[in-house]
């Protein structure tokens, strides 16, 4: 789980919709690239989809993750302020694609929650988006039944 235990990203908004950057694993010095294209809008009968690439799942050693996913903003239906998403990822590590799935939860402005399913574990992400930019986060890794805590430190630059 070396590779997981320190994670540096960078990532370019190009356009409203695509996302380029790069990701660097120090511990394992893996360096590899990261996009995420948001293919189709959601609007308001239809989910967006959403296809890119990262490293493999948490827990790989090694190898590229590519994912497409469905993903519905559900506030205006149901008055609760969720977002599911659904979808299929391939791990080059294990080659093969598994289901993937989550939930975000919007608690407030600043505070947001991200319950994600990779396919094989469960992991938790708690958020607070701070002033000038700042996001700090705790993160929850079920990693074959154990659990390790981590945080996370985010910061936009610009716009």
């Amino acid at each position: 789980m070396d590779r997981a235990r320190l994670r540096l990203t960078a990532t370019y908004a190009v356009a409203s919709n695509l996302y380029v950057g790069v990701e660097y694993n120090p511990l394992d010095d893996d360096v590899g690239p990261l996009a995420t294209w948001r293919a189709i809008e959601e609007t308001a009968r239809r989910p967006a989809l959403i296809v890119g690439t990262s490293s493999d799942r948490i827990g790989t050693p090694s190898g590229r993750a590519y994912f497409a996913t469905l993903s519905k903003d559900l506030e205006r239906a149901t008055g609760l302020p969720v977002a599911p998403y659904l979808g299929a990822a391939y791990g080059e590590f294990e080659d093969e694609t598994k289901a993937i799935g989550g939930l975000h939860v919007r608690w407030s402005d600043r505070w947001t929650s991200t319950h994600l399913w990779d396919g094989y574990n469960l992991h938790h992400l708690l958020d607070r988006q701070m002033d000038g930019g700042l996001r700090l986060g705790l993160v929850l890794v079920e990693q074959d039944g154990k659990y390790y805590g981590g945080f996370s430190l985010g910061l936009a630059l610009g716009d």
